[in-house]
């Protein structure tokens, strides 16, 4: 029996030696020391050996079990360390190589241009109010002095929601807000998101307008014609020449459509302006009286004026965008270049 222990442990240390990964190395272990394994069944034929025999014979198995054991726990080491350094050396680094940098973002076209809007109108002494993007009817369209005939109020134009509110059609119901609650002299502008239904290559359902608001007791048309003025020209960073045609909204008289002279071509005829030389850009007026009056102000003596336009509308003509969709639809390729 000493000499089948002896030939064991050789025949264990050449199985041992030879493994290459922990699995195998684990199945060595159980098959000479598990429970049912090979060292086992000798300890547990010691019983058929003579008095004599049994100690040494128990001895001799005990030596060698403490042989494979320490075998196996070098090998597990050696093991180890090796799938240590062939991982450290499948992820080594190079730290001689220049970094690869990341890609920031930047705002958004119609971010920059809302900033850029907002900014010149707090140079002229403008507060930049916002207001609630659910308002009800009342706000929206009868405080404005829009009729319930006005086909602004229809299913078609206005998303209604089950409350019986609505999702704002213009920012004008923040001026109501600000003429409720404080008094003249106003000096505001209200930029903010505003929802139609409409979609197309020059409308979408949901866009972006800003307001100007000024009451006070001697407002003029010329006070107006001199804001529009400043403004176009400070944002355009040129002078454009300015066209006013008569109009109509319910919620200032008297009103008008303002033109533009065209940025691209200076009004000498392109693609842009459709050879026409101006763009229409905007609707303006002086405060209707029954607006100051819905909001407890004076119309004897303050007069308002007003107006708005799109910040898509000026987003586009700025950076010569020639369809809105592409403001919306989030592409990197397009908004890279901004």
């Amino acid at each position: 029996m000493q000499q089948d222990l002896e030939n064991m442990v050789s025949a264990a240390h050449q199985a041992i030696k030879a493994v290459d990964n922990l699995q195998a190395l684990a199945e060595i272990r159980v098959h000479y020391l598990g429970k049912k394994g090979t060292l086992t069944d000798l300890l547990k034929g010691l019983g058929t050996l003579s008095p004599e025999e049994r100690p040494r014979i128990g001895q001799l198995v005990n030596e060698a079990k403490e042989k494979i054991q320490e075998q196996i726990e070098i090998r597990s080491q050696n093991l180890i360390q090796n799938q240590l350094q062939q991982k450290l050396e499948s992820q080594r680094l190079d730290v001689t190589l220049p970094g690869r940098g990341e890609n920031l973002g930047t705002a958004h076209p119609l971010n920059q241009v809302r900033e850029r809007v907002e900014t010149i109108f707090k140079s002229m002494g403008f507060k930049i109010i916002e207001g609630p993007e659910i308002e009800s009817e009342y706000y929206n369209f009868t405080a404005l002095n829009i009729p319930e005939h006005h086909p602004a109020r229809a299913m078609q134009d206005t998303f209604y929601l089950e409350d019986g509110n609505l999702l704002r059609t213009h920012t004008s119901p923040t001026q109501i807000h600000v003429m409720e609650t404080q008094k003249p002299p106003i000096r505001i502008l209200t930029p903010g998101r505003v929802f139609r239904h409409e979609y197309d290559h020059s409308h979408t359902p949901m866009f972006h307008q800003f307001e100007m608001l000024i009451i006070d007791e001697h407002t003029t048309m010329s006070d107006l014609k001199g804001i529009l003025s400043d403004f176009l020209n400070h944002f355009f960073e040129s002078e454009f020449e300015l066209r006013f045609r008569a109009s109509y909204f319910p919620f200032t008289e008297p009103s008008a459509e303002v033109d533009i002279q065209c940025v691209k071509c200076h009004g000498k005829g392109c693609r842009v302006c459709k050879g026409t030389g101006w763009l229409e850009i905007l609707g303006c007026g002086m405060v209707h009286p029954n607006v100051l009056a819905a909001c407890n102000i004076d119309s004897e003596r303050y007069q308002g004026c007003a107006f708005g336009m799109g910040i898509e509308r000026l987003a586009m003509l700025y950076y010569g965008i020639d369809d809105i969709r592409l403001l919306f639809e989030n592409d990197l390729r397009f908004l890279r270049q901004f």
